[in-house]
């Protein structure tokens, strides 16, 4: 199937007046990812690796960052249970 930069021009222009400029970069990402994750899963490739490193990006993006220019504190972490 051969497809002209009209026919490609078209659609864009389609998915831009139905999606909108701030949604159709969202939708982008999103469909290229989930074609990345259907090809990983058919090849067998990108495994638990993968996974558990991306967990642990999004486990240190959630904890708090300190200020730059701050000092490091040393010390030990004690709960007041009262």
């Amino acid at each position: 199937m051969d497809f002209s930069i009209w026919q490609v021009a078209i659609v864009l222009v389609i998915a831009l007046l139905v999606f909108g400029p701030k949604r159709l970069p969202e939708l982008g990402s999103s469909l290229g990812r989930g074609m990345r994750e259907f090809k990983e899963s058919i090849t067998g490739k990108g495994g638990d690796d993968e996974k558990a490193e991306q967990a642990k990006l999004e486990m240190s993006a959630s904890q708090p960052q300190p200020e730059p220019g701050s000092e490091p504190v040393e010390g030990e972490v004690v709960e007041n249970r009262t």
